[in-house]
């Protein structure tokens, strides 16, 4: 008997790669679906196809044969409002009608805790209020009514809401961060940064991801939140990767008011990557409850924020190199730093 072949669309992105290597290692098969080629060292065992989840007859013929979709394929923060749109929302909708056309017994949809905007309560719970901030946010939720209409149908379209996730092969945002403690650095943090703050590892939602594979389809076909069991603050995250460095250096407090009206005048002149949901939540509290993920899949996150980012950084001290003059809107990428080139000089 074959394995079970899985479509990963967004199969060259930063979670992408990390899910097609522990399908490979469970021994499944793996066709991906991209718009960038799958450039990894595994490209030999993976059936990469080229293509967009715009495009009906792209997607159409990329479901062949497939048994499960996880759908991963979304245009971020940083594209344009008319790519976000069309790919999130209205690709999302695509890959899910031409899946269940062709007979898919699941589809996996990737959304975010960005569904939540700016939250006034904690933690936040699956049934909480949505309101996403700007176009990827409120794409997200777009796309996730497109999930509840298919469910409401009767098929099986688990929906995992993971915090912002870090691990191998994870770059933009976090670059940043990298970059500077490993030129000895300090790092600024908005206000006292003891605000507690969540984050993800891209191995535990790849696990998860899994269990909506294998677990029985009245328990997956819901909505879950996938975050860390252990978290501190924003400051303990900044912090533990300034001391992995090596180098001695310490989180610097900025006035937080201020450094948002600077971050919100730079994002406007298009002079930073740093937009709206990443300034308007750093200096707030944001962790989400797993419990659901706990009481119905079973899961417990293995790790902490502190070794997701250990683990991250140590990736990126191994491959800075290959990266160096290079810049792009993916997690795979290093993001166009404008005025923050010139900000790390300070620190």
């Amino acid at each position: 008997m074959s394995p079970s072949l899985f479509l990963v669309t967004g199969g060259s992105g930063f979670l992408g790669i990390n899910l097609c290597r522990l399908l490979l290692a469970r021994g499944y098969s793996v066709r991906t679906l991209d718009l960038v080629p799958f450039d990894y060292p595994e490209r030999d065992r993976v059936e990469a196809i080229v293509g967009d989840v715009r495009n009906p007859q792209t997607v159409a013929n990329a479901m062949r044969g497939v048994e499960f979709v996880v759908h991963a394929a979304a245009a971020l923060p940083l594209s344009s409002h008319e790519d976000i749109v069309s790919t999130d929302v209205e690709g999302t909708n695509i890959v899910l009608a031409s899946a269940f056309k062709a007979g898919i017994a699941r589809v996996i949809y990737i959304s975010s805790t960005s569904v939540y905007g700016i939250p006034d309560h904690h933690p936040l719970l699956e049934t909480d209020r949505l309101h996403g901030v700007g176009p990827y946010g409120e794409a997200k939720i777009a796309a996730e009514n497109h999930c509840h209409r298919f469910r409401n149908e009767g098929h099986c379209v688990p929906v995992l809401r993971p915090k912002s996730f870090v691990g191998p092969e994870r770059l933009g945002m976090f670059e940043l961060l990298y970059d500077w403690a490993f030129e000895a650095r300090s790092f600024p943090v908005l206000g006292e940064g003891n605000n507690l703050y969540q984050l993800l590892d891209v191995e535990d939602l790849c696990e998860v991801i899994l269990r909506c594979v294998s677990f029985d389809v009245a328990e997956v076909a819901d909505t879950f939140n996938v975050g860390a069991k252990e978290y501190g603050s924003m400051r303990d995250n900044f912090q533990t990767v300034l001391d992995r460095a090596g180098h001695g250096r310490q989180v610097v407090s900025l006035p937080k008011l201020p450094a948002i009206m600077m971050l919100r005048v730079l994002e406007f002149l298009q002079l930073s990557p740093i937009y709206q949901w990443v300034y308007d939540t750093a200096g707030e509290e944001s962790f989400v409850s797993i419990d659901k993920l706990r009481e119905k899949l079973g899961f417990v996150p293995k790790f902490s924020n502190r070794e997701a980012l250990i683990r991250n950084y140590d990736w990126y001290v191994q491959h800075r190199d290959e990266y160096l003059g290079k810049t792009g809107v993916s997690h795979r990428l290093p993001w166009k730093r404008g005025a923050l080139g010139l900000a790390k000089h300070l620190f």
